[in-house]
């Protein structure tokens, strides 16, 4: 199949107006401008008595970037070296070894891909591979039907068990450490969003969440540039413009080596780019030892627009500095089981034309529905 269904970063344009009191936060003599994501401590996360609504409202609300950051995690730091450090190794075995990696019948969407995602220019984008896993259930279900339908959610893992053994376990306990976080931050959403609205019991995104067997863990490799990138290099030259349809990704910050030894970032201009509600666009920065999260599309409709997505894009370093750099980074994608039953609001102010004032569909109709707009094809 030559289009690439990559169904966890479909995409659209935000062009709802914003609150001046984000552009107020920013300091416009440069530009793009760069900002601190919204942090919150570990130890004030777990503590469901800890009233975090400013911070969540700072960070997903109408206001905010949709993103935020969780500082101090235990034992985080450790993984995130421990995965990010096979990331080098995973890409560069053996052609034969990967190939036998690759599932087309989830669309690339399990396993190794490679070349099989378009570019915004529309051609394969060979700058980056990818190895894709559930980090919870190696097996989601056992039912053809299902598995034939959803493809991409219901396949099966496949793990490099002779050519690195060690990738299975690593994968699979940083995803389910950010997994872990997630629900906290899931929790404090909820009681955010439910003090304007009425959440029906087992309808918030902690409870999505929880009962979700749809989780899917991206391991990132970007291959190292053979020379150094032009100065006019596109934004998104790493990662093209997107917003993730899903509930709530957790990011990894990205780690860069040359030669296999870990290096910093070698273009301080290189990052995660973000569109504000205003059009602004902004470099958004955490620390490398903090957990990144970001809300879905999924979220912003079935929030009514009190938790907000947001594009972004990634850039690639440049100058002569970044000829020879590679970068891998983690990222999982937190979204409701694809039997999930979701009932949207009255009011839907993203794909209007795709969703019925409160219709209900599951995550499954729903993503097929958003596959034919983008793709044109049906699972």
């Amino acid at each position: 199949m030559q289009n690439r269904i990559f169904s966890m970063n479909l995409s659209y344009t935000l062009t709802q107006p914003h609150s001046s009191s984000l552009r107020h936060s920013i300091t416009m003599s440069s530009f793009p401008a760069k900002v601190q994501t919204v942090s919150i401590p570990y130890t004030q996360l777990k503590d469901k008595n800890a009233d975090l609504s400013a911070k969540i409202e700072q960070g997903f609300g109408p206001n905010g970037l949709g993103i935020l950051s969780i500082s101090e995690v235990p034992g985080y730091s450790l993984w995130r070296q421990n995965l990010l450090h096979l990331g080098p190794r995973l890409a560069n075995l053996p052609e034969d070894v990967k190939r036998e990696l690759e599932d087309p019948k989830s669309r690339y969407n399990f396993g190794w891909s490679h070349g099989k995602e378009k570019l915004e220019s529309g051609k394969l984008d060979l700058l980056k591979g990818s190895f894709y896993a559930n980090p919870l259930l190696d097996v989601p279900t056992t039912e053809q039907s299902l598995i034939e339908r959803y493809p991409s959610y219901c396949g099966s893992n496949i793990w490099p068990h002779k050519a690195l053994p060690e990738l299975e376990t690593a994968f699979k306990t940083l995803g389910k450490l950010i997994l872990d976080v997630g629900l906290l931050l899931a929790y404090h959403c909820d009681r955010y969003a439910s003090r304007e609205m009425v959440m029906l019991e087992g309808e918030g995104l902690e409870q999505t969440l929880v009962h979700s067997r749809c989780h899917k863990g991206r391991l990132l490799y970007y291959f190292p540039a053979q020379h150094s990138s032009p100065a006019h290099a596109s934004m998104s030259s790493w990662c093209g413009w997107h917003t993730d349809h899903g509930s709530l990704t957790g990011l990894t910050c990205g780690m860069f080596t040359r030669d296999a030894v870990e290096i910093h970032c070698p273009d301080s201009d290189a990052g995660l780019y973000i569109k504000t509600r205003t059009g602004q666009i902004v470099k958004v920065e955490y620390g490398v030892d903090e957990i990144a999260y970001q809300i879905g599309e999924t979220t912003e409709i079935l929030s009514s627009g009190r938790l907000c997505a947001t594009p972004h894009c990634v850039r690639a370093p440049r100058g002569d500095a970044a000829s020879g750099v590679d970068r891998t980074t983690f990222a999982l994608f937190m979204q409701p089981d694809w039997d999930q039953k979701l009932h949207f609001p009255g009011e839907v102010h993203i794909h209007q034309e795709l969703i019925q004032s409160n219709e209900s569909l599951t995550f499954g109709e729903y993503t097929e529905k958003l596959l034919d707009k983008y793709y044109h094809l049906k699972m």
